[in-house]
């Protein structure tokens, strides 16, 4: 790729960029953006750069790192502008908090297995937030997406040996938490079971080493590309999708996961 840069094409670069943009004689939106209104679009990347991967796109790859590199070097030059911390202090503590949990690449721990080298992560990480986490639940974030909080929240509560023996066990559960989700009589007794059911199912989907949000991540794209499928199927045949009866909508499903199998 012939370079056009005026900066460096390194990490350094772009936050050269950002300074530049900030600056007085930048561009008035980035001037008057703050952490908190950068927040939301910094998971926004995350999110795409999530969907570049998983959909193998190494062009989108490509594009959303770039855009999440820019985003994090925004939060540092802020940072600096605020005078909370400068990007040495980011590099240095990172670098710092990762040698620090691999003595056995820089301290010459000898583990034995992958379960053995995970425990002993937990363990590092629960003695430098000794001070802050008193609770085995606590240091999960809040801005989590639903299920990945469950299940994170069940990781943390099977460690301390409370769960499930069996996924035997767990069948169970989802199907007495579906009879209480059918015998609510109250809207809020309904969510509340819809909830603990929605739990349940995470659960049963980490015994099988399941992440639930990319299960329901790829789940949905599948619907997606179908509907769009049935919708083109309609027009080739002169008819607006909504105009179909549901019956004929149907058909079109079927007809579109035939196709997908041949």
């Amino acid at each position: 790729m012939k370079s056009r840069l005026t900066f460096s094409d390194t990490f350094e670069g772009i936050l050269e960029l950002v300074d530049q943009l900030r600056s007085a004689e930048g561009c008035p939106w980035d001037q008057e953006q703050t952490l908190q209104t950068l927040s939301p679009l910094l998971l926004e990347e995350c999110y795409e750069l999530v969907e570049a991967i998983e959909i193998e796109s190494d062009s989108g790859r490509l594009e959303e790192l770039g855009d999440l590199f820019l985003h994090l070097a925004f939060q540092i030059s802020i940072s600096e502008e605020e005078s909370t911390f400068t990007r040495s202090d980011v590099f240095e503590s990172a670098l710092i908090k990762y040698i620090d949990r691999h003595p056995h690449v820089f301290a010459g721990q000898t583990v034995n297995s992958i379960e053995e080298l995970k425990d002993n992560w937990e363990k590092i990480k629960q003695e430098e937030k000794k001070e802050s986490r008193k609770s085995a639940l606590d240091g999960i974030p809040q801005n989590l997406p639903s299920l990945s909080s469950a299940q994170k929240i069940q990781q943390k509560a099977a460690r301390t040996g409370f769960d499930w023996d069996n996924p035997k066990e767990i069948q169970e559960k989802i199907m007495e938490e579906f009879f209480e989700f059918e015998s609510a009589e109250t809207f809020e007794e309904l969510e509340e079971e819809f909830g603990d059911l929605l739990f349940t199912i995470v659960n049963m989907g980490r015994h099988s080493k399941i992440d639930p949000e990319k299960a329901l991540r790829n789940s949905n794209r599948k619907f997606i590309s179908r509907f769009k499928s049935m919708e083109q199927l309609a027009t080739q045949k002169g008819k607006e999708f909504s105009d179909l009866s549901l019956k004929e909508q149907d058909n079109l499903w079927k007809q579109v996961k035939l196709q997908e199998h041949h």
